[in-house]
């Protein structure tokens, strides 16, 4: 039962990440859209998934 907080964290951290990169990637943005969310959710994980859920794409 040696769980880290910080390890089990980090997981729904990235299972967060992994659905929002899913929703864009479903999502009826156009493409190049989708690819500029999916990189600055990538590259910027906190401040991406912030930006995202208050202006990304909807639908």
């Amino acid at each position: 039962m040696g769980v880290e907080v910080g390890g089990l964290l980090g997981l729904i951290w990235l299972i967060i990440i992994i659905w929002a990169i899913v929703k864009v990637a479903k999502s009826s943005a156009s493409s190049v859209a989708k690819l500029l969310w999916i990189l600055f959710l990538l590259f910027a994980p906190l401040v991406g998934l912030i930006v995202w859920a208050l202006a990304g794409p909807k639908g």
